[in-house]
């Protein structure tokens, strides 16, 4: 194959992996039973009159499977934090004790765990998007290739390539998915 079509087939791989690794990333947030510190990583602080990751201001740590302890760096950052922890709509209920927030992590309910599901389905579904994407644009890079004299053989068998790639990525995110659903839906 010519070095522009081994190109696009590795920046299509490139942008597939990206794809599972935003996947990953935002399954990180959907909590499933336990407390994690990443359960508030969306959340951020009205800092000086900006916007900041909650865990730019202050220690986020899970002291036990069902309590999360927010350690502010600043003794007057803490009504900011519980706020915003508040405004986060995460279903949690911050306690201010004058030192940190303490947050118990309630028992997920049934209802609460298929929600939790479906959110998990949705990014799923938006990474196979985006995954179909790069083979969508790698496809259309392929064309022009052959369309400036790169021979039809060769095109077709770099289509063939993309195909495997996207079906291989389409199966690794349904294993994310799937473990991840197993996951959420283990009381």
């Amino acid at each position: 194959m010519t070095e522009e079509i081994n190109f696009i087939i590795e920046g299509a791989k490139e942008s597939m992996n990206g794809s599972i690794a935003h996947l990953e990333k935002e399954l990180l947030n959907i909590r499933a039973g336990k407390a994690s510190p990443q359960m508030l990583g969306g959340v951020f602080v009205d800092y000086y009159g900006s916007q900041t990751p909650l865990s730019q201001v202050a220690n986020i740590n899970a002291t036990d499977a069902r309590t999360l302890t927010v350690t502010p760096w600043e003794k007057p950052m803490l009504q900011p934090i519980e706020k915003a922890i508040m405004i986060a709509n995460l279903g949690l209920n911050p306690m201010n004790n004058g030192d940190n927030i303490i947050i118990n992590i309630p028992p997920l309910t049934e209802e609460r765990r298929k929600d939790l599901a479906k959110q998990a389905k949705s990014e799923a579904e938006d990474a196979k998007i985006g995954v179909r994407n790069a083979r969508k644009d790698a496809n259309s890079d392929i064309k022009k290739e052959e369309k400036n004299g790169t021979s039809e053989d060769i095109c077709k068998s770099a289509e063939d390539e993309i195909q495997k790639l996207t079906d291989a990525f389409i199966k690794k995110i349904d294993e994310i998915l799937a473990v991840k659903e197993a996951e959420i839906m283990k009381v």
